[in-house]
């Protein structure tokens, strides 16, 4: 994966502010740790970056602001961890980030209260280049990521949180975390939880994998699929913890493999060592894997409780 390795761990924008002259301010909230030079908004730090490679670290406080990245590979880092929130502002009616650059990381910053009129308000959109995610909070927006396409680059989250995703007035859709065509999802020892509708994980990659998550539908409303991996995929689902709740859009099924036809091969996708359950509320019979592709999947050693099918071809 082409991540650079020197991390580890609203007002809306103005036409014109990325040719505006950088200003670097002492005490600016936005820290260039490369160059020493702090800015007082985070479009100015993402612009002095550029095309080149860099590390915003953020200051604690609520931020009503957003930016573009669209060159470089640039990381988003809060000084605090969980200290650092934007609210409330998106960039291009998307997100408050947007990024299409060559590649970005994100670490330990909470996004919550993004909305926009097509429904889709994110934290994160990525449009272009790699993405890593990690000690990050989605709280309350329509959207958490969300992508477009780019067949050539990864998405990895890590001990992350999405809370209260997935209503969107529109009537179109929206998602926990949702990825379109990119290379290959990684998921892991994150935690989703009182969905708003939409799913809770939705992927068109070809390859996934999800490990030692909690998806948490108790406190749920109009949800639908826990994992929907809408064109197939193969890779690994493993570890995870699923509770269902009673108010759900969609009961049928708890993962999907191809429901919107099978565009990628499926065949040696494993599914083991998972739990499910059923909250009190929840009245019917639903299926833990849901099978459209045609292909044969591997389940083993998944904890079911009563009235869940372990799996069914569709």
């Amino acid at each position: 994966m082409r991540l650079f390795a020197a991390v580890a761990t609203m007002l809306p924008l103005l036409v014109g502010t990325a040719a505006a002259p950088l200003v670097a301010q002492e005490g600016g909230r936005f820290l260039v740790t490369e160059t020493g030079r702090s800015y007082a908004r985070l479009q100015e730090a993402v612009d002095a970056i550029g095309a080149g490679q860099g590390t915003i670290q953020i200051a604690p406080g609520t931020y009503r602001e957003c930016a573009v990245q669209g060159a470089g590979r640039i990381a988003y880092v809060a000084a605090e961890l969980g200290r650092s929130v934007f609210e409330r502002v998106a960039c291009e009616d998307k997100a408050a980030l947007v990024l299409r650059g060559a590649g970005a990381r994100v670490d330990g910053l909470v996004f919550t209260h993004i909305q926009v009129p097509d429904g889709n308000g994110a934290g994160i959109r990525i449009e272009k280049g790699d993405l890593a995610v990690a000690n990050t909070r989605f709280v309350d927006n329509q959207s958490g990521i969300l992508s477009a396409a780019d067949p050539s680059a990864t998405i990895t989250v890590d001990r992350s949180t999405f809370a209260g995703l997935g209503k969107d007035p529109t009537g179109n859709g929206a998602h926990g975390i949702y990825v379109g065509e990119f290379a290959a999802l990684t998921v892991t020892r994150s935690r989703f939880e009182r969905g708003t509708g939409g799913h809770y994980l939705k992927s068109r990659a070809p390859r996934v994998t999800i490990l030692d998550n909690s998806f948490d539908d108790s406190a749920g409303q109009n949800t639908n699929y826990m994992i929907d991996l809408s064109n197939g995929a193969t890779g690994r689902i493993a570890g995870n913890s699923f509770a269902v709740g009673g108010n759900k859009d969609n009961y049928s099924t708890m993962i999907t493999v191809a429901p919107e036809g099978a565009k990628n091969p499926s065949a040696g996708l494993v599914i083991e060592n998972n739990r499910a359950w059923l909250a009190p509320a929840f009245q019917w019979k639903t299926t833990f894997v849901g099978n459209w592709s045609g292909e044969r999947v591997t389940l083993r050693n998944n904890s079911l409780t009563d009235r869940i099918a372990p799996y069914a071809d569709r």
